[in-house]
């Protein structure tokens, strides 16, 4: 899986994180740590097995949650079209 942002979509790190904004919509996304890494990390070309493995390893949950916990994420920001998810 590879993962991009949508064309009119910005990522913008924050203290707290990260902040997406979908430009055609005025509408923004503010992600935690957690979700701005996994993000990151995807858009960087890791895959989401190795991305929740990272996961798993650097905060108290299992490599399973954090599994669903990264697909969660993508399908979200894809359902949004903030993001592209092509194979």
């Amino acid at each position: 899986m590879k993962l991009s942002l949508a064309r009119d979509a910005t990522l913008t790190p924050i203290d707290s994180g990260a902040v997406l904004l979908d430009g055609r919509r005025g509408r923004y996304w503010q992600l935690n740590e957690s979700g701005s890494t996994i993000l990151r990390k995807l858009l960087d070309g890791e895959t989401p097995d190795t991305t929740a493995a990272s996961l798993s390893a650097s905060a108290p949950v299992s490599e399973v949650q954090a599994q669903q916990d990264v697909m969660a994420l993508v399908d979200a920001l894809s359902a949004a079209n903030l993001v592209e998810v092509s194979q």
